[in-house]
């Protein structure tokens, strides 16, 4: 099997980052209007109950799951597009006291969009590090 693809949840991808933050920090910074805004699109609301609907500029889904101080779960679909993956945001505390920031994208269609998406979250990790600096 390729590097990224599984038979339950076909092209995925992550990105890891340990920030030198307590993970309460990052949580609360992440689940902010301004970490959602970097994560998922600027003037996105997030109800933290599953199946409330967001919307973001570029395309719309629904929370799977939102576990508070740990982990977002939710589809997502471009606008114009019949196809969504499924996201998720998770902290957790390294052994240091220190937080573990993974975003994780899969259902992708192909090895190429994996790249894409790739390259998205390594900015989107770079973009929320520096804020949180």
């Amino acid at each position: 099997m390729p590097t990224g693809f599984t038979q339950d949840a076909g092209w995925q991808i992550g990105v890891s980052k340990t920030l030198a933050h307590p993970p309460s920090a990052v949580w609360e910074f992440v689940s902010s209007e301004e970490g959602l805004a970097l994560w998922l699109g600027p003037g996105v609301r997030l109800a933290p109950e599953k199946g409330s609907r967001y919307t973001t500029e570029e395309g719309e889904g629904e929370v799977r799951s939102y576990r508070p101080g740990d982990r977002i779960r939710l589809t997502y679909r471009p606008r114009g597009d019949d196809h969504h993956t499924t996201r998720q945001i998770a902290v957790t505390a390294t052994p240091d006291g220190r937080a573990m920031l993974r975003f994780h994208e899969e259902r992708l269609r192909s090895a190429e969009e994996r790249e894409r998406r790739r390259e998205h979250w390594q900015q989107v990790m770079t973009r929320v590090a520096a804020a949180m600096a």
